[in-house]
C-alpha cells in the first residue's frame, strides 16, 4: 500500500482479541463495512489468507455482488484485505489493532486505497477524503460491535471528544 495513505484511527474500549473476533466473523462484515449491504457466503477458512467473503454492495435493487479476499492475516494484530466491487474497482485495506495502556482498550486503524478500476481515476485527494469519511463510520460500527453495543442500544454513549477513548483521528 502507498505509504502516503493516512489511516483512520480510533481507540476502542475492547481488547485486541475482542476486535479481532469481530473481524474474524465474516457474517458481521456487512454490519461494520459501510456500503456492504448483505453477506452471501463466508469461506469456512475466513480470515485466513486467500479465503473470501461473498457480499453485495449498494442499495437494493442496484446491487453489485462480489467478494472480499483476505490477503494476509495476523490477528489480533493485522488483517489485509482486497475488497472487490467490479466493475467499479478493487481496494486494498489494511486493518491494524494495537493494545493501548489498558488491557481492555485497542487502537484500531484502517488504511485503504483504490487498487484498480475506474475509481482509480478520481484524484487521490478526493478519493482519500471519501474513503476516510466512510472509514470513520466503519470504525465507529466496528467499535460498537467489539464493545458489545449495538447502534440501537438505548444506553449507548455518544462518541467522545477527540483524544478520548472512542475518538477518531
Amino acid at each position: 500500500m502507498d505509504p502516503t495513505i493516512q489511516p483512520v484511527r480510533r481507540v476502542v474500549n475492547a481488547s485486541p482479541t475482542a476486535v479481532a473476533e469481530v473481524l474474524a466473523n465474516g457474517w458481521l462484515y456487512a454490519t461494520w463495512v459501510v456500503g456492504a449491504s448483505r453477506i452471501r457466503g463466508v469461506d469456512p477458512r475466513w480470515p485466513q489468507a486467500s479465503s473470501s467473503i461473498a457480499h453485495s454492495v449498494g442499495l437494493w435493487p442496484a446491487l453489485l455482488s462480489d467478494r472480499t479476499f483476505s490477503v494476509a492475516e495476523d490477528l489480533p494484530r493485522r488483517l489485509e484485505l482486497r475488497a472487490r466491487a467490479l466493475p467499479v474497482g478493487q481496494a486494498d485495506v489494511v486493518i491494524t489493532i494495537e493494545p493501548v495502556n489498558r488491557a481492555d482498550q485497542s487502537l484500531v486503524s484502517i488504511a485503504e486505497d483504490v487498487a484498480s478500476g475506474p475509481t482509480r481515476l478520481t484524484p487521490k485527494a478526493v478519493r482519500q477524503w471519501l474513503i476516510r469519511t466512510r472509514n470513520v463510520e466503519a470504525l465507529r460500527r466496528l467499535a460498537m460491535l467489539a464493545e458489545g453495543r449495538s447502534a440501537v442500544h438505548v444506553d449507548a454513549q455518544p462518541d467522545t471528544a477527540e483524544g478520548d477513548a472512542g475518538s477518531v483521528t
